[in-house]
């Protein structure tokens, strides 16, 4: 009788597999997780192995060598941080699969930085403080040195706060640490600051306030029409030769970091003409790919997808031919200060030291960047192919228009800005736009939407941006610049105590 019940209990053979699956799993996350470790430390290892051949005979190539390491890390960090912000909405839209948007965003990033990433380092090695000013140009190498330990670290330490920053204003709090630790506080170029410290307001701002103002375009004119397709063939070839149009501008205005450049007017006419142009490429693109389509939200989304695709592939090469220079700025003010030349003084970086920080960048997406793109595409509010579009299309008006007024801004700034706004949006919108709730009533026979609940707490729980998300990413934009400072100084002191 006894043997005819049920065994309750797992046999022991059992019990062990099941605690081997465990282990094994637990293994297999560990040395996930330390992979990408590895293969940074291996590409730090190579990049000390090209400085060191490409700058023998020259003076403190050991100095030179580390620099090459930290830059080459420093890269890493912005491929980890700052690049979420051109694919994030795509991926968080579901236009693109995290896989395809790291290796467009690893490409484009390359080819921006290699083909238009000249010229602004001098700027990062000499625009923030006076290399003249030093007592000599090997303690201007100490500060840029210690201006890339903190940067990176910072940006390192936000990533894993999940808080997207400005790699540009953490390089600059570096470098502005370092110099007035080194040579003091009047080596540091206080204009300059002042306006930095501005942008901080105006990015996010500028950036949110076009996102939505194209998201009420598209709502307004496609979204609540009776036949949306017809309006979506009539809008957004205008749509997408807007974005062609701001993306030819900004890079002919300055997107390319001077390897070439136009005036702001000639850039706009160039932009007009390249808007036109696609406009007319892509007007019987969009009628083809309409047809047969349903009259309803997800065919929309349809049609965006592949223009929102070429803005994040668009936004990557812009970003890359600009914020390449935070990683090899300080390398370039270190190679040319021991060269015994003006940290200006040359107006090309070596090949070599672009190459580090173009695959820096990449390398440092692919390992770490998926991240903080759930963050930015994901967790902030919710995104669709429209909603994304209006996203990638403001970062390129929002810095074109401060490229009109001399403004420097962040990309970062103005991309997450422009995700709040889109989310803000929405949220007015819903309670308030009367064409939202005609177009109901009259879907639903007359029957009007449901008017929004007096409960506090029902009110939050259909907010559709998370504040707390806000909360953290604001705080981590207003420590950057000032914490990366006190690093920096604070490396520079002990680097100043321990080799010299």
């Amino acid at each position: 009788m006894a043997n005819s019940q049920v065994q309750r209990g797992k046999p022991t053979l059992d019990k062990d597999l099941e605690k081997f699956t465990f282990t094994e799993q637990a293994t297999h996350f560990v040395l996930k997780s330390w992979t990408g470790v590895g293969i940074s430390l291996v590409f730090l290892l190579i990049t000390m192995a090209v400085a060191d051949s490409f700058a023998t005979g020259t003076p403190g190539v050991l100095v030179i060598a580390v620099t090459a390491a930290l830059a080459a890390y420093m890269a890493m960090n912005i491929g980890a941080n700052d690049v979420t912000n051109n694919v994030g909405a795509a991926v968080g839209a579901r236009a693109m699969t995290m896989g395809m948007a790291l290796v467009i965003a690893a490409i484009f990033e390359i080819a921006g930085a290699l083909l238009a990433g000249q010229g602004v380092a001098a700027t990062v090695a000499s625009g923030i403080v006076d290399p003249a000013i030093f007592p000599s140009p090997e303690v201007f190498a100490w500060a840029m040195m210690a201006a890339l330990v903190s940067a990176a670290l910072w940006i390192n330490i936000a990533t894993l706060a999940n808080a997207p920053i400005s790699t540009t204003h953490s390089i600059i709090g570096g470098v502005i640490g370092a110099g007035a630790a080194a040579s003091g506080f009047h080596s540091v170029q206080w204009d300059a600051i002042a306006v930095i410290v501005v942008s901080w307001t105006v990015s996010p701002i500028l950036g949110g306030v076009i996102a939505a103002m194209f998201l009420y375009f598209i709502k307004e004119f496609i979204i609540y029409r009776e036949d949306k397709i017809a309006a979506a063939k009539t809008w957004v070839p205008v749509l997408v030769g807007v974005m062609a149009g701001a993306f030819a501008a900004f890079i002919a205005n300055g997107g390319t970091n001077g390897f070439y450049y136009v005036p702001i007017g000639r850039a706009l006419v160039v932009g007009l003409v390249f808007g036109i142009v696609t406009y007319v490429v892509t007007r019987p693109i969009i009628r083809r790919h309409a047809e047969g389509l349903d009259n309803r939200n997800q065919s929309l989304r349809t049609l965006f997808r592949i223009p929102l695709i070429c803005s994040a592939a668009l936004l990557s090469f812009a970003h890359g031919a600009n914020d390449v220079s935070n990683a090899v700025g300080p390398l370039y003010g270190v190679v040319s200060a021991l060269r015994a030349s003006t940290a200006d003084g040359q107006n090309v970086i070596p090949l070599w030291v672009m190459v580090i920080g173009a695959f820096g960048i990449s390398l440092g997406l692919l390992l770490f960047g998926p991240r903080l793109i759930r963050i930015v595409g994901n967790e902030i509010t919710k995104l669709n192919p429209m909603r994304a579009f209006c996203v990638a299309l403001s970062s390129a008006v929002a810095v074109l228009t401060a490229s009109a007024f001399a403004i420097p801004v962040s990309s970062t700034h103005i991309a997450v800005g422009a995700v709040f706004g889109v989310g803000l949006f929405r949220e007015w919108y819903t309670r308030n736009s009367q064409r939202r709730i005609d177009y109901i009533r009259n879907r639903g026979n007359g029957i009007a939407p449901e008017e929004p609940t007096a409960n506090p707490d029902e009110t939050r729980r259909r907010y559709l941006v998370r504040r707390s998300h806000f909360m953290t990413i604001v705080s981590a934009w207003i420590v950057t610049l000032p914490v990366s400072a006190i690093l920096s100084a604070i490396v520079f002191l002990v680097f100043n105590a321990l080799f010299t």
